[in-house]
């Protein structure tokens, strides 16, 4: 009889648990960054926009589900997520065994390749000795913050800034000599725009899954399972009924999705 009730008792506390942690998911808060265009941006209405904010809208919209989003500097982003500030990041951030260890991911929704810039003209070619002693920029705490420092932190003066936007206004101003980031972000965020008009993309493009991870995805919490499975259906319904397609031809002129 003791064996019997222990059991009971076992199971009980078990399926309570479950209780507690099963979650309706009616409303879904997003974190996301509001300062790494043309991907995510503040309009000057105050208005959150760019790639990130709409393929949120457009996923949360799948799911028939309510959305709230919620800015959040990078420095902080996993560790507001891991203090349930939010449900999920929607911030184009990369895949990697790092970001593993802390949270779960759900399936890519873009994946684009990293780069150096520099002033037209500064470097005939891109090599180790030609940038030995230059000053980089680069984001702190993201993949080419990582990137850099394991391959020419010993080479190089490594300037690390909040954000993206902060980095390029010191490459105009001549406080940094290059800046590494993501390709498009670099391209649609800063080239195309008549401050970028005199600085060029130089070197390869960067994507070794060691630094640069499988792609960029949510990031969820480990125990929200069920989230993270809601998140890559929704993934698939927008690449299928077209309204993935629609919000990237908005930002972009090619596949931002790859292979």
């Amino acid at each position: 009889m003791k064996k019997l009730l222990i059991v009971v008792a076992v199971m009980a506390i078990v399926l309570g648990a479950a209780t507690v942690q099963a979650k309706d998911w009616k409303k879904i808060r997003v974190g996301v960054e509001g300062a790494y265009p043309p991907f995510s941006y503040v309009t000057p209405e105050g208005e959150l926009a760019g790639f990130d904010i709409d393929i949120a809208k457009a996923l949360v919209a799948a799911m028939g589900k309510d959305i709230v989003l919620v800015p959040q500097d990078w420095d902080g982003i996993i560790p507001a997520l891991l203090a349930r500030k939010y449900d999920a990041i929607i911030a184009s951030m990369s895949i990697t065994e790092e970001r593993k260890k802390k949270v779960a991911f759900s399936n890519k929704y873009y994946n684009t390749p990293a780069k150096f810039v520099c002033k037209k003209g500064a470097m005939g070619e891109f090599s180790r000795d030609n940038i030995k002693g230059k000053k980089i920029g680069v984001q702190r705490a993201t993949i080419h913050d990582r990137y850099l420092t394991d391959n020419y932190g010993k080479d190089v003066d490594i300037k690390r800034y909040a954000t993206q936007d902060e980095a390029y206004l010191d490459l105009v101003a001549g406080r940094v000599d290059m800046l590494l980031a993501d390709s498009v972000a670099i391209s649609d965020g800063f080239l195309k725009k008549p401050e970028g008009q005199d600085y060029q993309f130089i070197g390869p493009d960067l994507n070794d899954p060691k630094w640069f991870g499988e792609g960029t995805g949510i990031a969820i919490r480990k125990e929200d399972q069920d989230l993270v499975e809601m998140f890559n259906q929704a993934i698939e319904q927008i690449r299928a009924d077209g309204t993935y397609k629609q919000i990237q031809d908005k930002y972009f002129d090619f596949n931002v999705y790859g292979e």
